[in-house]
């Protein structure tokens, strides 16, 4: 072996090491200067034979701590939130459309590739294939730049055409601007659901697209872990923001 070798070795090491903390100084400024609420986690879209389509986001990093979501919608396009608490609630109801809201026990249990979310009377069991090309090219992103507002907005429209009705970014119900930044998807290839005891049949396409936000989750069931980020709510514009 060249005795270069392990000096080259050892210097591509320490280059490593110093890429992967400036990243990380990066990362924690973007976090310190982005002056809204930031979600990590994983979001998952799929529907059913019965023609329900749900939007699982769970969430270990979040302004509420480790907690979970369930969207639903309806064959008649009724759209119902799950939360499990009524600040989430509230946070969730200001920045997506629902007809109904349920402050009810939501929880998610992981075992490899198999999830199980529940929600009140909802249950939910999916299970994940391998990582897609796309995932695999999301995850060569590093996570700072993958978080950066300006990244993710240069992507809607690369997302748009490849995965119609996908969005990432927009703006919430309440006008504040929202992105979100994936880093990695995967596709789902067998799932379960019922409703109050009720089976909704196998696993279909999220058709026709949810209405909650600006976008709608893939056509194609699939798990995506990602963050999204909100702005802070702005004060209402003319006389005294605080109010008399």
């Amino acid at each position: 072996m060249n005795e270069s070798t392990p000096r080259l070795e050892e210097a591509a090491r320490a280059m490593q090491a110093v890429r992967e903390r400036v990243w990380s100084l990066l990362e924690r400024e973007r976090a310190a200067r982005f002056p809204g609420a930031q979600f990590t986690g994983w979001i998952a879209g799929l529907g059913t034979a019965s023609g329900h389509r749900f939007v699982v986001g769970h969430w270990p990093r979040s302004p509420y701590g480790a907690v979970t979501d369930v969207m639903a919608e309806d064959p008649a396009g009724r759209r119902t939130l799950y939360a499990p608490t009524p600040e989430l609630a509230a946070f969730l109801t200001a920045a997506y459309r629902f007809d109904d809201v349920r402050v009810v026990p939501c929880g998610t249990r992981r075992a490899g590739a198999d999830w199980t979310v529940t929600a009140g009377p909802l249950r939910l069991s999916f299970t994940t294939g391998r990582r897609t090309p796309l995932g695999r090219l999301l995850r060569a992103v590093p996570t700072p730049l993958a978080r950066a507002t300006w990244w993710v907005g240069l992507l809607d429209l690369p997302a748009r055409r490849l995965l119609p009705g996908v969005r990432t970014r927009g703006r919430t119900r309440d006008g504040r601007r929202q992105w979100y930044g994936a880093h990695d998807l995967h596709r789902l290839v067998a799932a379960t659901a019922t409703l109050s005891g009720r089976d909704l049949g196998a696993l279909r396409p999220v058709q026709p697209p949810v209405r909650f936000g600006f976008g709608s989750a893939p056509g194609r069931p699939s798990l995506v872990h990602l963050t999204t980020m909100i702005e802070v709510a702005r004060p209402p514009t003319g006389g005294d923001p605080r109010g008399s």
